[in-house]
């Protein structure tokens, strides 16, 4: 369904940092530098990218909005929320576990990043 997400980010080398440490948790190659000065993450399904707002105002998190990455494991979940605390980001929501989506169980954790964007890790459990 969706081509990229792209996140505002104000410190764009502090951005970097953080998500080439929660996205290498999860498999994914350090982030890429365009000519513009903005970093782009490559997957088989999909473009993550951080950028500096082009409007020049500073970047700011939208209330509500929160981007997830898929995990394959609670356990990357877990590695991907340390290595993000690690990189200068704050948690957010309650700590890293099970939480339920009507009858599908999810394994979550949250995180704003270094510019307050709210981040999601998931790894849907298998049913029972």
């Amino acid at each position: 369904m969706f081509s990229h997400v792209m996140l505002g980010a104000n410190d764009i080398e502090k951005s970097r940092i953080f998500y080439d440490a929660i996205l290498g948790e999860l498999g994914y190659e350090a982030g890429v530098l365009d000519s513009k000065g903005r970093y782009f993450y490559f997957s088989d399904t999909g473009i993550f990218a951080l950028t500096q707002p082009i409007n020049g105002e500073p970047a700011c998190h939208g209330n509500g909005a929160t981007t997830g990455f898929a995990a394959s494991t609670p356990e990357l979940v877990d590695a991907w929320h340390a290595a993000g605390i690690a990189a200068g980001g704050e948690t957010c929501e309650e700590p890293p576990g099970i939480r339920m989506n009507g009858s599908r169980q999810l394994y979550l954790a949250y995180l704003r990043d270094p510019s307050g964007n709210k981040i999601c890790a998931a790894h849907f459990m298998p049913e029972s």
